[in-house]
């Protein structure tokens, strides 16, 4: 797994601590801030699609999280509550304007070929547009998932599901995905 989809848990042992620092001190927030803001951003986002928007949304979810954070009790999923108020803070913005969500092409340029660049941009529209049609619920699934990077039991927390129940729409979301790529290629 690439660092960018990596789940969010190694070194999350830590995690208590950071969390009671920053109950004590807010300028301790900064360590749990620096751990979560590329994830959080890359999902925010994959659902608004804009830059300045997404910093926007960035910003507030993590000052919700601040303001929120000495009524936090740790229970394991930080990464939950923190990806909670970052959907709420969606929610906040859809309400108040219209819908503009496009999926995050979320890769580095490499130093390939033209040919291989073309392909590779060609298959990745087809899987975006595959996406697009899914339904919201199985959309967020997969921007939590490969966006944010979130483990199945982070996610699980965060749309108050089980995380088997979890890991099993995503693995046939994922499965269903490629039966359509690959009919799409024949």
């Amino acid at each position: 797994m690439t660092e960018s989809t990596a789940p969010l848990s190694p070194g999350i042992e830590d995690e208590p601590k950071l969390i009671s620092a920053a109950q004590r001190d807010p300028a301790e927030f900064t360590a749990l801030y620096d751990r979560y803001f590329r994830p959080v951003y890359r999902y925010l986002y994959s659902r608004v699609g804009s830059v300045p928007e997404a910093e926007d949304l960035t910003a507030q979810t993590f000052l919700a999280a601040l303001e929120a954070l000495p009524r936090y009790r740790h229970r394991g999923r930080f990464a939950a509550w923190l990806f909670t108020i970052a959907r709420n803070k969606i929610r906040d913005h859809y309400r108040h304007s219209s819908p503009s969500a496009s999926l995050d092409e979320n890769r580095a340029d490499q130093a390939e070929d033209p040919l291989t660049q073309v392909t590779r941009s060609d298959q990745l529209e087809q899987l975006l547009e595959l996406v697009r049609g899914l339904n919201e619920g199985e959309q967020e699934l997969i921007r939590l998932r490969c966006v944010a990077g979130l483990s199945f039991a982070e996610i699980g927390a965060s749309l108050g599901r089980k995380e088997e129940a979890v890991k099993k729409a995503y693995y046939r979301l994922v499965a269903r995905l490629q039966r359509q790529l690959e009919v799409d290629h024949d």
